[in-house]
């Protein structure tokens, strides 16, 4: 009857376990991150797995509301959430619980999340995430300041050679609203932007209000900033958009003022993925095809708050870092002390019986006249 039962490794998909050395990597990671967050003057906070899901989804969280699980609180009998998404949880904290601090307030976080589906390109379901949020500051400045925080958190465990690529996702639907484009085309625009087919985006365009006009010259300019700004600046912009484009002009030089030397890219028309964003969003990429690392930008908490943030992923994070020296295990025969050598930074691995080695324990030094030295490995 035993072969009939489920291998007990087996876990559903898109979930997984994180062995050694990895997961110990993983928060090495972490904490050296929310180290430089709290260098900043972001403070903290630890939201709790599970709410009730009217809170949960409230504001921000509205977004994510497809991608949450649900069960009933057999408590109180109400239904509650498993957060897909941290900041929803930080934004009501800021209103709540520390409603009454000054503004701007400055906070981090560390935790899991759950989704409902994966993606094709991260099938994973259970995503470890880090990241800062920034409330109550509407300037410029405070979307760049949680940019270069998220860089400079990179840079402390490595991870160099960081692009930002900008995005404007309130763009494209000033430009439509300001056309008056109907519901059927303005789904069809949408559509051709979201595939990147600039034919397609001409022929609809063609004949519309001139508010459209600018969008196959945007399209064409996306790549370095300098030269989308430059498209932005020509081209001939309904109010609206013109407020839109000059805030992200702000931002990018608030971000290239403190961090020269990064590589920017601006995309003016692409706004996939960033449903609750009211501003620019970020994304950041690693060396090579380490893939997307951070994502951010500006939104709306509750309480009608202006609040910027940026959430890394350290999944992708330890992917992209590279390799640390492994820690040194130092056996311990039976009744040895090793309070000394722990101090000097060694994990100690006690053996517990006679059969214990080195070897067996996976130690890479041993005790020789009281002295920790290597153990040769045969090739």
């Amino acid at each position: 009857m035993t072969d009939d039962l489920p291998n007990p490794a087996l876990l559903p998909a898109g979930l997984a376990d994180l062995l050694p050395p990895e997961a110990e990597r993983e928060a090495a990671l972490v904490e050296a991150m929310m180290g430089v967050f709290a260098a900043h003057g972001y403070e903290r906070v630890k939201p709790p797995l599970l709410e009730f899901e009217d809170s949960l989804l409230a504001g921000s969280g509205a977004a994510v509301a497809e991608q949450t699980f649900r069960l009933m609180d057999p408590v109180s009998q109400r239904m509650m959430g498993l957060r897909a998404d941290t900041t929803p949880q930080v934004a009501r904290i800021a209103a709540t619980r520390l409603g009454a601090q000054a503004r701007p307030l400055r906070l981090c976080y560390a935790g899991q999340v759950l989704r409902v589906r994966g993606t094709q390109l991260a099938p994973s379901r259970q995503l470890p995430q880090a990241g800062v949020e920034l409330i109550g500051g509407a300037a410029p400045a405070a979307d760049a300041e949680v940019a270069v925080v998220a860089i400079e958190a990179l840079a402390a465990i490595g991870v160099t050679q960081i692009s930002l690529d900008v995005t404007m996702p309130t763009m494209v639907p000033a430009l439509m609203d300001a056309a008056g484009l109907d519901a059927p085309l303005r789904s069809s625009l949408a559509r051709a932007l979201d595939r990147k087919d600039s034919a397609a985006v001409t022929t609809l365009v063609h004949g519309q209000a001139g508010a459209l006009a600018a969008l196959p010259g945007l399209m064409a300019a996306t790549g370095p900033a300098e030269g989308a700004l430059a498209a932005l600046d020509a081209a001939e912009l309904p109010p609206a958009a013109r407020a839109i484009a000059q805030n992200a002009a702000e931002v990018l030089a608030a971000i290239q003022a403190r961090a020269p030397g990064l590589r920017i890219t601006l995309d003016p028309v692409e706004f996939r993925g960033f449903r609750y964003h009211t501003g620019v969003a970020f994304t950041l990429y690693g060396p090579g095809m380490s893939g997307e690392l951070a994502r951010g930008g500006r939104y709306v908490s509750q309480n009608d708050e202006p609040a910027t943030g940026m959430t890394l992923y350290p999944d992708a994070v330890l992917s992209a870092a590279p390799a640390s020296a492994p820690m040194r295990r130092l056996f311990l025969p039976i009744g040895a002390d090793g309070a000394a050598f722990r101090a000097e930074g060694f994990a100690t691995v006690a053996a517990l019986a006679g059969e214990d080695t080195p070897q067996r324990l996976r130690c890479t030094h041993e005790l020789k006249d009281g002295r920790p030295v290597p153990i040769l490995t045969k090739d």
